[in-house]
């Protein structure tokens, strides 16, 4: 049985999408409101209730787990994401999981900011003795290439002082269902993340001309510091090799934007 929580939020549904079409067998998903997953009911898929701040919910939703998709919670919230992600391992190792496959996050082997998080979780599944898989996301591609972009006049950022690796949601999830499906995973530590590409390249795409502003006129000061940390200008092989072929370039995905 393989059980995929998140499975109302982006990455989630992707991934059971994926493995309903591989026909991987029995699947269930959690969520904290079945009705949001009334979708994957109506394919045959098993919806099970369950909130990351009750753990006793989390016990009975990972009952007969083979392989576990461990989606990390969304709420960044200082103290919130540590205790939740606290309950899913201590009820991963009550229900006796086989296997973790955990959605971790880049530059988790030290962790800054709000990816401290990911840190802490990758050590509490580690200390609890679960057979695990990290995958360490990268951040995505929708996160920083608006779809409002399309229609925009011009791209205006501020200087990163590299490229990025980002990778698109769809890209992630489905490495996550390779793994899920796939065999000689346990222990790996994936880190995940796309070709690289810069601001300019991106307003070329486009096909618009590039204005460079200040940290503060960007918007985006809040994220800037991990912007330029050397992990997201250093891309890896390991999303490509789970795909099977290459990652979404930011070309590509602004063609998709159309």
């Amino acid at each position: 049985m393989i059980v995929v929580t998140g499975a109302t939020g982006r990455f989630g549904p992707v991934v059971v999408d994926d493995l309903v079409a591989r026909a991987a067998g029995d699947v269930a998903v959690v969520a904290r409101d079945p009705e949001k997953a009334r979708r994957f009911a109506e394919r045959g898929v098993e919806v099970r209730q369950a909130d990351y701040e009750d753990a006793a919910s989390l016990e009975r939703a990972f009952d007969g787990t083979d392989r576990l998709l461990f989606v990390s919670a969304s709420d960044t919230t200082p103290g919130v994401r540590a205790r939740q992600h606290a309950n899913v391992v201590a009820a991963a190792a009550t229900a006796k999981v086989r296997h973790v496959v955990y959605t971790s996050a880049i530059t988790a082997e030290d962790g800054q900011s709000f990816l401290a998080d990911h840190t802490t979780t990758e050590h509490a599944i580690r200390d609890a003795g679960l057979t695990h898989t990290f995958l360490r996301n990268t951040f995505y591609t929708e996160e920083l290439v608006s779809p409002d972009l399309a229609t925009a006049a011009e791209v205006v950022a501020p200087a990163i002082g590299q490229p990025l690796v980002t990778a698109t949601i769809a890209d992630l999830a489905l490495a996550a269902s390779a793994v899920l499906t796939g065999d000689g995973h346990e222990g790996a530590v994936y880190e995940l993340r796309g070709p690289a590409w810069t601001y300019r390249q991106l307003a070329e795409a486009l096909g618009v001309p590039y204005r460079e502003v200040s940290d503060d006129e960007s918007g985006m000061a809040f994220v800037l510091p991990l912007l330029r940390l050397p992990q997201f200008g250093t891309p890896t092989p390991d999303l490509e090799r789970l795909l099977g072929r290459p990652a979404t370039s930011v070309e590509e995905f602004v063609r998709s934007l159309a």
